[in-house]
Formats: structure tokens, sequence, C-alpha cells
């Protein structure tokens, strides 16, 4: 018999504390965890909203914090960063906002080899745990490896301070997992890709916590934002046990992607993935009147009139996103979908 030589490295969140008033939790971890001289990464608002607050609560227990706010996320922007953790001799980064300010967080940090500490104010993706950051180029959004969390502190009374519209298109995202896991099992089976079937479970399981509780995600719920922030953390540790965005990325995530550079600014990333995720999965022949009826009762959007986006570039999207990565294989195939295939799915989906 050979030897078993297979070897896997996987990097999870060490402590995820979620609830009413989290943060007052944060020194007792980071007395735990890290030590030396801290790095609070926020933009404009969320210094306003809990940046401020995270520095003072170091300060008091004698950290040496150094603070700087973000515009953009930006190469440019974690390139920022990524110098002040080097003249500073930064130990560990604490990203306080929402997803821009996370994203340049960790991929600095992941850059740096120093430790990262998630701390959102806003929940509109599952990048709260995961160990990718979506980072604005000129020809759009890049998903760039980056470092798991070491720990999140996700202070539910904050969050739910902040628009509902962010924490409906977080949910849509995670339930978007639900077509990504098809694209997965596709391509393990036509393509023998790996597969973990411990990061799928996770994956599923948080998608489908959202949609059995759909009717409890509402505005002005600090229970909204606890289930939700939930799916989004366990969903973001699906992919740091995959080592890779698969389990909560596939078609839908592409044709969002799309979106991003033929419409940009109309919609938000998880809403777009969450109309993606409604035909993909209808051209998987899978539940996709599930995901929809789900979304709605939430308040995420299910057509393009809701996206704001226009049919013309719903199909363009849909005939295109085949392209956006070619390594990732998906039920669009090779070749994509013929422009009389996209605007059936969107017309048989309601999309348009």
């Amino acid at each position: 018999m050979g030897r078993f030589q297979k070897f896997k490295k996987m990097v999870v969140p060490r402590d995820i504390i979620v609830g009413h008033n989290a943060i007052e939790h944060l020194t007792d971890l980071c007395n735990r965890l890290v030590e030396g001289n801290a790095l609070v990464v926020a933009d404009k608002n969320t210094k306003k909203i809990l940046g401020n607050r995270v520095a003072k609560l170091l300060r008091q227990e004698d950290y040496n914090v150094k603070e700087v706010i973000i515009n953009s996320p930006t190469l440019k922007e974690v390139n920022r960063v990524i110098k002040i953790i080097e003249n500073d001799s930064i130990n560990f980064v604490l990203g306080v906002g929402g997803g821009s300010v996370i994203d340049v967080s960790k991929l600095s940090a992941y850059k740096t080899g120093i430790d990262f500490i998630s701390i959102p104010t806003a929940a509109s993706h599952d990048g709260i745990a995961s160990p990718q950051a979506s980072i604005k180029t000129p020809n759009g959004p890049s998903s760039e490896k980056a470092i798991s969390p070491l720990a999140v502190v996700a202070d539910t009374s904050v969050i739910k301070s902040a628009p509902y519209r962010m924490l409906a298109s977080g949910c849509a995202d995670v339930i978007s997992n639900l077509s990504a896991l098809k694209d997965w099992e596709l391509a393990h089976r036509l393509k023998n890709e790996e597969f973990s079937s411990y990061a799928a479970s996770l994956s599923k399981t948080a998608a489908t916590l959202l949609v059995e509780n759909a009717d409890i995600i509402r505005p002005n719920s600090e229970e909204a934002v606890w289930l939700a922030v939930k799916g989004m953390i366990v969903s973001g540790v699906a992919m740091c046990v995959a080592g890779s965005s698969r389990p909560a990325s596939g078609a839908e995530h592409m044709f969002s992607h799309v979106l991003d550079r033929i419409a940009p600014g109309k919609a938000m990333h998880g809403e777009q993935c969450g109309v993606g995720a409604i035909m993909m999965m209808y051209l998987h022949g899978g539940d996709w009147e599930e995901i929809k009826e789900a979304l709605s009762k939430i308040g995420a959007p299910t057509t393009a009139k809701e996206l704001g986006i226009s049919k013309k570039k719903i199909i363009q999207a849909l005939t295109t996103a085949h392209t956006i990565r070619p390594d990732r294989y998906t039920i669009l195939g090779e070749s994509g979908l013929t422009k009389e295939a996209a605007k059936k799915v969107a017309k048989e989906t309601g999309v348009i």
C-alpha cells in the first residue's frame, strides 16, 4: 500500500463573539489572543460609529494604537495600510467597518503576515469571516486570497443601526450559496475538482438557516441581525475550510461581477448574487422558487427592475458571465449561455 500523503492547512477564526454589546468583550479577547502594537482601520463613517470606541478601549488597556481612515477597497489603499504596518511595527490589525474596510484590512494583514480581527459595523456580505478579499481594479472587482480573521467581534446593537438594505443584501449573498454548491458539485463530477463535504455542509447550513428564518429577518430587529450575522460567519468559515471561495461563489457571483463592470453602482453585491442564484438554480433544475420566495420575504431584490438594472444588461451579464473565471467550472459551461437561453431563464424566473 502506498503512503497517504494528502496535506491541507485550514485556518479558521479562533474566537467568534456575536451579540448585543459584543464590543465590550474586545479587550478581554485581545488580551488572550494578541500583543504589541495595534492598527485600527476604518472609513470616515465607521470611525465615528465604532472605530473611535475600539481605539479608546484598546488604549485603556495600554495598547499602542495607530489609526487609519481608508477611502475605497483598492490596491492603492491596501499598499498605504501596508506601509503603516511596516513603518510602525504593527502586530495586529482591527478592521472596523463594512465590506470595504474589512477587505482592505484582511488583505493588508495577509500581505504582512500579521493577525487580523474582524469588527463589522454592517453585514452586507459574507466576507466578515472569509479568507477572501474583494478589491476594486480598473476592470472591476477582483477576488484576492487573504487571511481568515483571528477573531470576529460582531456587535448586533451596532449592526442593527446600519441601513436595512445592507443586511438584506448580506442575507441574499449567503442564500446564493445554494446555487454555488450546485456548481461545485457539478465541477467535482465533471472536472474531478476537489470537493469538501464538510465545507459544503457548512455553506448549506448557513444558507438554509436564512431561508428557513426569512420571515424573522426584517428591519429594526436585533434578532434578525443575530441570525443574518450567524449565517454570514458560518458561510465565511466554510470558505476557510475549503481554502477557497468555492462553497459560496459560483455562476451567480460571476453574473454579479459582470454587472459590476457593465452597470456599476446600481445594486449591491449580495443583491446581484441573490438574483443570479434564482436563475442559476433554474438552470440546475433545482428549487429556484424557494430562493426567490426567501429573498422576497427578506426584502432583497428578485427582478431586474428591483435591482435598477435594464433587461438588456441582465441578458448581457448572463451571456458573458462564463468569461469571468475560466478556471471555475459552473452550470454555464465553457461557452456560456446563448442569448435565447439567457432570455428564457430570465423570463421563466420572472427576473425580466
